[in-house]
């Protein structure tokens, strides 16, 4: 409630005008139990969406323009059309973008004043950038009355980071904290957006999240170099199998590879890609039945698999995963995009302590800095905050 009120109050000490209208909404941070660097490739993910979140309050201000404020930076911008790239106030594209999307689809956004406030660690790979777009979106919408669904919602915010912003994200962080649900993942088909909700029980383990404290841009990585390699095979496969539609439903064994001429980068990353599909249902099988110790060798596989074939992860990642290894945790590997951010791990509940001291030892002798751990809780998706 505290937070709340300060939040309001900071509102207020920013724009002018009635406190009476201002309305709050609240978006999760994700994690991929499996299924990574699949979800712009058609693939199946597992996403869930956990408790880190992102607040939002915001407020018609009956005017043709729109006032930001971020109070994590202490920034105040305003945003107008036509909408420019702000390299001062980066964060604000990703609501430019949102308001773009909409306009495209035929809904006029009035102004607004809109404040932001989070504690979704940047750069770690907990998709903040997908929870600001959502929830944004989602605010915008009910605040103005825009008839649109969660999941319409969620592709309006991928749209908005692929064009606007020029991350060529897929749709998986987007969807799930669209319609995330508090103790459930969901197994997405991001080809057809189909989704099931899964409610699995982790018994004495539990996942927690190590930061590994190295930041990444994604839109300057080499994030967007691996979704044209994986477009570049796909072409070259379609050339001579044309009812193949997406890369995750290639089939065929690797010995019959040669016949596409791939490059050798783009050979390593169909077999991730193949290797993940494999995994995904594993994971899924594994825990309906309850076997944790398979799901954690099948996260301890796609890690190696990311590192060595889709090559996103980085030295400091790989120790991490190395080190839990060495550790007999039960599985571990890199989240989201790459190049650094959070490591995902699955152990018993019982080894937190003794490992969390190894690993932070380890860690800061080779890397000279520290590590981040993790507790967390699957949550619900984007909602409003209903004053009290």
């Amino acid at each position: 409630m505290t937070v709340t009120r300060n939040l309001f109050q900071e509102f207020s000490n920013q724009f002018e005008g009635n406190i009476d209208s201002i309305r709050h909404f609240s978006s999760p941070a994700r994690i991929n139990i499996i299924g990574e660097h699949v979800d712009y490739l058609g693939g199946i993910v597992l996403p869930a969406a956990i408790n880190f979140s992102i607040q939002c309050l915001i407020r018609p201000n009956g005017k043709n323009e729109f006032r930001l404020y971020s109070l994590d930076y202490n920034r105040k911008t305003e945003i107008k059309r036509p909408f420019q790239n702000d390299s001062q106030n980066p964060w604000a594209d990703y609501i430019a973008g949102v308001i773009i999307e909409l306009e495209k689809i035929g809904h006029a956004i009035p102004g607004f004043d809109l404040l932001i406030q989070g504690n979704i660690p940047q750069g770690s790979g907990l998709s903040s950038s997908a929870a600001l777009e959502v929830v944004v979106c989602y605010a915008i919408t009910n605040v103005f009355q825009i008839p649109l669904t969660k999941e319409e919602i969620a592709v309006i915010g991928q749209k908005a980071e692929n064009h606007f912003v020029g991350t060529k994200c897929g749709i998986m962080d987007q969807f799930i904290i669209a319609v995330g649900k508090q103790d459930y993942c969901i197994s997405l088909n991001t080809e057809t957006l189909k989704y099931d909700y899964h409610h699995f029980d982790l018994k004495d383990c539990e996942f927690y999240l190590i930061n590994s404290n190295v930041k990444h841009s994604l839109k300057d990585s080499e994030y967007n170099t691996r979704r044209e390699e994986c477009e570049s095979a796909l072409k070259k496969i379609k050339n001579k199998h044309p009812n193949i539609q997406n890369l995750y439903s290639f089939l065929l064994p690797e010995k019959e590879w040669d016949t596409f001429a791939f490059t050798k980068e783009e050979i390593k990353r169909v077999k991730h890609v193949v290797g993940e599909r494999e995994r995904t249902t594993s994971v899924i099988n594994g825990l309906k039945s309850g076997d944790l110790d398979s799901v954690g060798k099948q996260i301890y596989d796609s890690h190696w698999s990311l590192s060595e074939n889709f090559e996103v992860s980085c030295p400091e990642t790989d120790h991490l995963v190395s080190s839990l290894e060495r550790s007999n945790a039960k599985g571990a590997r890199m989240i989201g995009g790459g190049f650094g951010g959070c490591v995902l791990v699955l152990d018993k509940i019982a080894n937190f302590s003794t490992t969390s001291r190894e690993i932070e030892k380890s860690y800061q002798q080779k890397f000279g800095h520290s590590v981040n751990f993790y507790k967390f809780k699957i949550s619900d998706g984007v909602k409003e905050i209903t004053k009290t």
